[in-house]
């Protein structure tokens, strides 16, 4: 690539916009500058940037993730902005960073950015919640990242929970032991890992409780040690039982929830506990909330297309679901 200055302006009309996207006296605009050795000014709602093609690809990458943070949060600071740089730089390729060696021999790796600031509040928090659309890797980065900490013994166990929420977490009238009642709910999970593992590893794990997958309404009552536990579709537990599952962590154990506030098959009347939870849970210490969008989806292109027309066309205040 060519080392030949370039030059690109972006245009950010919006003043009040800029003044938190580039903090007070340009101090988040000077460490992204800084970070990815470039020039840039803003003046009359365009910022001006210039340098090689190459920083200025990765400054604008990462100008892109902190500018999304922003509008979310209404504010950045420059944790959030050292974090995005972080993950812009971890890899040459876009949010290339390694999660977990497969046991089939290859390596799982992020393949975006919003993916990248996912595994690295994995990396650094004890409690992570992840909102995002389908496709856009939560679930499955969750659970790679959950075999790759029981792969190098940092956990003795995994948990996989999901509401059961379309038979209303009343198991009982359906036929069959516990697994066969609950397994149309936990299929996804079932997926995640035997693409992780090998089939016959899997079973031996589940067989000796190494790995269990369970209805949430099972999780009620107790208190896991050096566990990874992971919900699942938390957009469909209540205010309350989110509270349950967060309160089951033991010494030594990490949490993951992951869900799409778009797909909520909860009672109108029911607030979602992912909802409640991102609001209560924003600023506690040792918890990270991670957003992905349609950005980050890595199934078939044809994918993203469908999640933008459904959420496009979806009437005011209803949320679609599948």
């Amino acid at each position: 690539m060519s080392d030949s200055p370039v030059t690109r302006t972006l245009t950010i009309e919006d003043r009040d916009e800029a003044v938190i996207l580039f903090g007070p006296r340009d101090q988040h605009l000077r460490t992204l500058r800084d970070a990815f050795v470039v020039k840039a000014v803003y003046r009359g709602g365009e910022l001006r940037i210039e340098g090689t093609l190459e920083a200025i690809e990765l400054f604008e990458r990462a100008l892109q993730q902190v500018r999304q943070v922003a509008r979310r949060e209404g504010q950045l600071d420059a944790k959030a902005v050292t974090g995005v740089i972080e993950v812009i730089r971890g890899g040459t390729t876009r949010g290339s960073a390694s999660v977990v060696a497969t046991e089939r021999g290859r390596n799982l790796r992020t393949r975006t950015d919003g993916q990248g600031r996912y595994v690295q509040a994995l990396q650094n928090n004890d409690a992570v919640i992840c909102v995002g659309p389908a496709g856009s890797g939560k679930t499955y980065l969750a659970v790679a990242w959950a075999v790759s900490l029981l792969h190098t013994k940092k956990v003795r166990k995994i948990v996989l929970v999901r509401p059961a929420v379309e038979a209303g977490e009343r198991l009982g009238f359906l036929p069959g032991d516990l697994i066969a009642k609950i397994s149309p709910y936990l299929r996804p999970l079932y997926d995640a890992l035997a693409d992780v593992m090998e089939p016959d590893t899997v079973k031996k794990y589940m067989e000796s409780e190494i790995i269990e997958i369970l209805p949430l309404a099972y999780m009620r009552g107790r208190t896991l040690s050096h566990a990874c536990i992971i919900l699942d579709e938390g957009q469909n537990a209540t205010a309350e039982q989110m509270k349950m599952f967060l309160t089951r962590m033991g010494t030594n154990s990490r949490v993951i929830v992951t869900g799409d506030l778009t797909q909520t098959d909860l009672p109108r009347t029911v607030r979602s506990g992912l909802t409640d939870a991102v609001h209560r849970l924003r600023n506690v210490e040792g918890l990270s909330i991670v957003y992905l969008d349609q950005s980050d989806i890595v199934r078939n292109p044809l994918v993203t297309r469908i999640v933008k027309a459904y959420e496009d066309d979806a009437p005011r205040g209803k949320k679609t679901s599948g």
